[in-house]
């Protein structure tokens, strides 16, 4: 994946999933809907950031073929992605809910169960349409808005 392509399969990702996180946070928590979605987009673009620096990173060192990955790879994939997130997003949730560490780190160890398979989901989808769609990656290039 060339940059531009990376940045739209991580605004993408990070759309759809901003309408699950400030449902479920709304739902699931007593902080307001403007703390709430200020969370929500602040750990948005963590995530973004750290997405576009650890795919780099892991296509570097597993190669670029990513229709061939195993379910394994996939979840490896995951969990080093999550993992790395919860070190970064444990201390902002605590600060912005008010909340003690336990609390949000069960309230995390919850999102990041939903990412994990989101992120499988979402990226084997990707590649997938990725793969029939769009035979080459200057195709692929092309065709993403400029």
């Amino acid at each position: 994946m060339n940059t531009k392509e990376r940045i739209f399969h991580s605004v993408l990702f990070e759309a759809i999933a901003l309408v699950f996180v400030i449902t479920a946070a709304s739902i699931f928590t007593d902080a307001g809907a403007t703390s709430v979605t200020g969370l929500a987009i602040g750990l948005s673009l963590i995530a973004m950031g750290w997405n576009y620096v650890y795919n780099l990173g892991f296509d570097r060192i597993f190669g670029n073929n990513r229709i061939e990955r195993s379910f394994k790879m996939r979840l490896s994939h995951g969990f080093g992605f999550e993992i790395g997130m919860i070190v970064v997003t444990l201390p902002l949730m605590m600060w912005v809910l008010q909340l003690d560490f336990w609390t949000v780190f069960i309230m995390d160890i919850g999102v990041v169960i939903f990412f994990l398979v989101y992120a499988i989901v979402y990226n084997w989808c990707y590649d997938l349409l990725r793969e029939r769609f769009f035979s080459s990656s200057a195709e692929v290039s092309n065709a993403l808005p400029r």
